[in-house]
This record gives structure tokens, sequence and C-alpha cells, in this order.
């Protein structure tokens, strides 16, 4: 029969003895297994389960007299890898990040980079020309200039009779 705690042992994790090998085990190292466990569960979880997700650039988005600008952080993308889409009211930029090298999940310290597909869709706060769009890199920051499309001006109309 095996022997109860007490409510001390209980109450301060003292040694426990495991039935099936009769070896004393210290509750510390329990808990450090069962972490280990649980983390290694919670990772193959997550890789099977969350889809491959694209990034999201970060942009700046502000206007000058005449145009909309936008500005993204897009270091390390071929430009000829960009798509740009642009409408009257939104701009839609997607792109992929390689990766320049194949290094194995175990040899990194950090890893805060994003790698693969990533876009962006920016609602614009005003109409702009489309057609006069253009798109810079320079340093690894993408500007794209959109001019703003003047508002029509309000054109009363007589009515006349008949």
């Amino acid at each position: 029969m095996p022997k109860r705690k007490s409510f001390l042992e209980k109450l301060t994790g003292a040694i426990e003895i495991e039935k099936t090998n009769h070896q004393e085990i210290k509750p510390e190292t329990k808990k450090k297994e069962a972490k280990k466990e649980s983390a290694e569960a919670e990772r193959r979880r997550e890789e099977e389960w969350l889809p491959e997700q694209e990034g999201q650039l970060t942009v700046d988005v502000y206007q000058t007299e005449g145009d909309i600008v936008i500005k993204s952080t897009i270091a390390g993308v071929d430009p000829q890898a960009l798509d740009i889409a642009i409408t009257n009211d939104m701009v839609t930029i997607k792109g992929t990040r390689v990766k320049d090298e194949e290094v194995s999940e175990e040899s990194y310290y950090y890893q805060e980079c994003y790698w693969g597909p990533f876009s962006r869709s920016i609602i614009l706060p005003l109409d702009v020309d489309a057609d006069k769009t253009a798109a810079t890199i320079k340093n690894g920051i993408l500007t794209i200039r959109l001019p703003k499309v003047e508002k029509s001006r309000t054109k009363k109309i007589r009515v006349k009779t008949g």
C-alpha cells in the first residue's frame, strides 16, 4: 500500500518515491520535466495547427501639399519581387523576403527578422491619381508618392424654363 503524504510533505514538496522504479525523484526535477514536455507539445501544436502567416509591413503614411506619401522598410527584398497595386482609395504592397542562407532552428540565439511573404493594404484618406504614382527604393526604404486628385469645384447650374 503506497504511503500517503502528510500535510507538511504536500505543502513543502518533500521528496516523493516513484512507484514504478523506487527511485527518489525531487519535485523540482518533475516540474522541469513537465515544463519541457509542455513546451515541446506547445511547439508541435503551433507547427501543426497554425498556417504559415504573411508578415505585415510597417508603414509611415503622410501628406505633402500635392501628394500622399507611403514609406516602408523593405531591406533585403528584390525590387522585382514587389507587387504594388493602386486604386483611387487603396494601395496594396506584396512581396517576399528570402533568406540568403539556411540556418537550423537550434543555431539561433534570437530570431526576430521576418522572412517569407508579406503584404500590407493601406486605405488612403483622399483620392489619388493612380496613373501618376511613382515608387522608389533607396537604402532599403520603399517610398511611394501618390499625387492627390484635385477635388472638383462645385458648379452651379441654372434651370431653364421651358
